[in-house]
């Protein structure tokens, strides 16, 4: 069998052979498409009937190469939703079908049974039917417009509520007598059980509440996700555009973490997404949504593995990048630790012994130094600042706040100054000659270690020799 690839710049090159087998010669004209993960080749003629040739088998390079086409197609091609929708949903940054996948629900409602009112209870979020009894507009004591009705089944009544609504236009579609099918969460107060803004599906006439039902899979009969939305779109609206893509599209979604590094039983990715968006009817409402099902668990192994393979890809970057290696000297180290009323803890000294080592290294570096206050995290930062001071560099600390950039000042600057070291603030508040003065010896070296707010990147904040920054 002759194997048609794929080359890195996406041409596909069709060998002699397959020619010779379809007919066809250089410059003649061919059709290509794709089923089940083969590739078709078929010539075209004048006339209509073609020729029964056995289909191409296409690399496994091709086949993920159309995966991700088809994964990047923007949504406004998407049967259902054009240019107007598309430009919503780019609100929330779903401009692909792949983004549009990963539009994770916040919430699930239950809507697999149909309830009778007499059986709501405060909590519950359901789905009932019944038909208007009575409409009414009412004004909370703050002047709040609030629009009521009653909806009675034969088995009780339940009100519902919208606050701030268009009465008129309420008045309108809410006619008395009118039957639809209703979800939202029953509260209660006092002895009246109400529903706040329920959605609503009216009974066209001449129609029964199953076959309403049964005409709207997508919204009845089964557990329904709740998605985060922006203005312009409703909820209906984004279940039925994901029902398009999860249909259209979930076939082309493929897992690329090799299975022996997944956990043991864990969902592939392909059948975790289509569970998130449309859970099996056996599925628990509870674990939807605390997010503890397989499927959200599948989810988020799949976004922490990427996270920690580009934290990773990301510090192999930084340790092939050419940084400083500074020499450990204790100039200025041992000094300090001779002035100290106290000894360094274990803790302090181990977590010294690993900036040391990163400073000698010939590579920058990215640490996080993490402690409960008064854990002596500022004397640790104020002994790396002394290891780039010996090397004849200067060091920037920088604080979120003037009030703390000034104590780390007085910290820095009591110890500092005894060991002939200068020490400078800088801060928004500093104006004038005194402003001019404190950039100029940070610019000619003469400032060591420089302290601040936000100020010390500031553009006019110049370093003769900037080795080392901290940042509180």
């Amino acid at each position: 069998m002759s194997t048609v690839k794929l080359a890195e710049n996406n041409s596909i090159s069709i060998p002699p052979e397959i020619l010779k087998k379809l007919g066809l010669m250089p410059g003649d004209s061919f059709a290509i498409t794709v089923a089940d993960g083969e590739l078709v080749l078929r010539p075209v003629h004048s006339d209509s009937k073609l020729p029964d040739i056995p289909p191409v088998t296409a690399g496994k390079s091709l086949s993920e190469a159309i995966a991700r086409k088809n994964l990047a197609t923007g949504v406004q091609f998407i049967k259902g939703i054009g240019p107007k929708l598309a430009e919503l949903l780019g609100k929330k940054e779903i401009r692909t079908v792949e983004d549009a996948l990963y539009l994770l629900p916040l919430r699930y409602e239950d809507r697999r049974e149909l309830f009778r009112i007499s059986s709501l209870r405060p909590g519950l979020s359901a789905v009932f039917s019944g038909a208007v009894l009575s409409v009414d507009e009412t004004r909370t004591k703050s002047g709040r417009s609030v629009f009521e009705a009653l909806v009675q089944d034969d088995s009780g009544t339940i009100l519902c509520k919208w606050f701030s609504a268009n009465a008129v236009w309420m008045k309108r579609v809410w006619k008395v007598g009118r039957t639809g099918v209703f979800n939202g969460e029953v509260s209660q107060f006092g002895y009246q059980r109400e529903v706040h803004h329920p959605d609503v599906e009216w009974l066209p006439e001449g129609k029964d509440i199953s076959s309403l039902l049964a005409a709207d899979p997508a919204n009845f009969g089964r557990i329904v996700p709740v998605y985060p939305l922006t203005e312009g779109i409703h909820q209906k609206t984004m279940r039925r555009v994901m029902r398009e893509l999860l249909t259209g599209f979930l076939p082309n979604v493929e897992g690329v973490i090799p299975p022996e590094l997944c956990p043991s039983g864990f969902l592939p990715l392909r059948e975790a997404l289509g569970q998130v968006h449309a859970p099996p009817s056996e599925a628990d409402l509870a674990d939807l949504n605390d997010g503890t099902t397989a499927a959200h668990k599948a989810l988020a192994f799949d976004e922490f593995f990427f996270w920690e393979l580009g934290l990773a890809l990301k510090k192999r970057g930084v340790l092939l990048e050419e940084g400083i290696a500074f020499q450990v000297t204790h100039l200025y180290t041992k000094e300090l630790a001779r002035l100290l009323p106290f000894e360094l803890t274990a803790a302090q000294r181990r977590v010294l012994a690993e900036i040391k080592g990163d400073m000698m290294a010939p590579h920058p570096m990215h640490r996080l130094v993490q402690g409960d206050v008064g854990s002596g995290k500022t004397l640790v930062a104020l002994m790396a600042a002394l290891i780039a001071v010996e090397n004849d560099y200067q060091v920037a600390i920088m604080a979120p706040t003037e009030i703390l950039a000034e104590q780390h000042w007085h910290t820095v600057h009591g110890w500092c100054d005894k060991m002939g070291i200068e020490v400078i603030l800088i801060t928004a508040a500093l104006k004038g000659k005194a402003k001019k003065e404190a950039l100029e010896r940070i610019a000619n070296g003469t400032a060591r270690i420089v302290i601040g707010t936000h100020a010390v990147i500031q553009e006019k904040v110049e370093f003769a020799r900037l080795g080392l920054g901290v940042i509180d």
